[in-house]
């Protein structure tokens, strides 16, 4: 995002000053891909899926992709770009235990029919899915920063909540931050996950979740009676738009 008007959303005008601001800074030619990261509510869809084509002829990018689309919004976006010929290759929901609207919505559904892949994003809810709150807020940690992670959601309800996870994790023979992988990987129609690692050792502990993406219908029920929906979603406004 930059200052001004124009600095966010999905304005023709951003979403290509964005992309060859993003190729500047990272000195390449183009990208592989190049997303729409939020249903702007005030630009109308062709706009947005416009500039989404334009990008890819121009050479800027190979392929389009979107990110906290509804159902509705991500099928009309997929018609648009089948239409000009750029077809949407993949969505970037939220989606973690305690992040949940792609299940309300009905999400992956809707991405199986129109035959888009999917990348979640926050798989572990910005840290909170691994060891590091089970003590409560650590000093130095995200949620002490005042950014993505409030730190109110950290009671001891929740800490209590991820201690019974961890128990389950460590008898699945996975780390916390491992099963929380693994749990969002379990449906096929999630293509992968992208961490947020910042250390070479959360990078190889969550590479790790591979060795074991099975639940058993017990386990799901379980984790499904222990980790409901937080209020995680800080993109709540894209993708809840109608």
């Amino acid at each position: 995002m930059i200052p001004g008007p124009y600095g966010e959303w999905g304005s023709r005008k951003y979403l290509i000053s964005s992309c060859d601001a993003s190729l500047k800074r990272m000195g390449l030619d183009y990208v592989d891909i190049f997303y729409s990261h939020r249903f702007d509510p005030d630009t109308p869809l062709e706009e947005t899926m416009g500039a989404l084509d334009q990008i890819v002829r121009s050479g800027r990018a190979l392929y389009v992709g979107i990110s906290s689309y509804n159902s509705q919004r991500t099928r009309e976006a997929s018609a648009i770009l089948k239409d000009l010929g750029t077809p949407c290759l993949i969505h970037q929901p939220s989606y973690n235990m305690f992040n949940r609207w792609v299940e309300r919505d009905g999400l992956l559904d809707t991405l199986d029919e129109e035959g888009i892949g999917s990348i979640a994003f926050t798989p572990l809810a910005q840290g909170l899915l691994s060891t590091k709150y089970l003590s409560g807020v650590p000093e130095g940690s995200r949620a002490t920063k005042g950014k993505s992670l409030d730190p109110g959601k950290i009671t001891d309800g929740m800490v209590a909540k991820l201690h019974t996870l961890n128990d389950m994790a460590q008898a699945r023979g996975q780390t916390l931050a491992q099963m929380a992988l693994a749990w969002v990987l379990r449906d096929g129609r999630v293509t992968t996950a992208l961490i947020g690692a910042s250390r070479a050792e959360q990078v190889a502990d969550c590479a790790g979740a591979v060795s074991n993406l099975n639940f058993t219908a017990d386990e799901l029920a379980k984790i499904d009676e222990i980790a409901q929906d937080e209020g995680l979603n800080l993109w709540a406004r894209s993708s809840e738009e109608v």
